[in-house]
């Protein structure tokens, strides 16, 4: 029976001791530390971010209305034109010469009035309102702080002692142990 006890106590002294080392080689092996401290290290970043702004505007729409470009006035003036410049006229070379005049007169005036209609339906365009939707993209800077690592304080075997890691260590460290002979 005592054989059962020293194996089963030496077993557990090798786990316990095995928990807490593994050896890497005669001189060094690995622990584990608790960890007392630990502090985020910062650094600030700026990066260009997009930023959309819109608003609404209204926008003056005119509507101008159909225009008819017809002869039919100006021909019409100089028929009529023609016509009371013949009558006006005595004598077969003189009733010529003023259904000519008769005419050119009659079709200026047919012109005249309208180009004057046309003028004033021009000035009469309908004229309305719409919104628009409009936007522009322009950049904007932020500041962002962002973890760098971390400032670690730990202590081992009685030590207190510190390092910095890339990532939160929790509660405890693995550590690299070496073990020199004092001379």
């Amino acid at each position: 029976m005592n054989k059962t006890y020293t194996a089963i106590a030496t077993s557990i002294i090798f786990s316990a001791i095995a928990s807490n080392y593994v050896w890497a080689d005669n001189n060094r092996h690995t622990g584990f530390a608790n960890v007392t401290h630990v502090a985020p290290i910062y650094k600030t970043i700026k990066q260009s971010v997009p930023q959309e702004r819109c608003w609404v505007e209204s926008v003056r729409e005119e509507h101008q209305p159909r225009q008819r470009n017809s002869a039919t006035g100006t021909i019409i003036g100089g028929v009529v034109g023609g016509v009371i410049g013949n009558e006006v006229g005595r004598g077969r070379g003189n009733k010529r010469i003023g259904a000519v005049v008769g005419s050119l007169l009659g079709m200026s005036i047919a012109n005249d009035i309208a180009h004057k209609n046309r003028s004033h339906t021009a000035q009469s365009n309908h004229v309305s309102y719409r919104d628009v939707t409009r936007c522009e993209v322009t950049e904007h800077i932020e500041t962002k702080r962002i973890a760098d690592g971390y400032n670690v304080s730990y202590n081992y075997q009685g030590g207190s002692y510190t390092t910095r890691m890339d990532t939160h260590p929790g509660k405890r460290i693995k550590v690299m142990v070496n073990v020199q002979p004092v001379k």
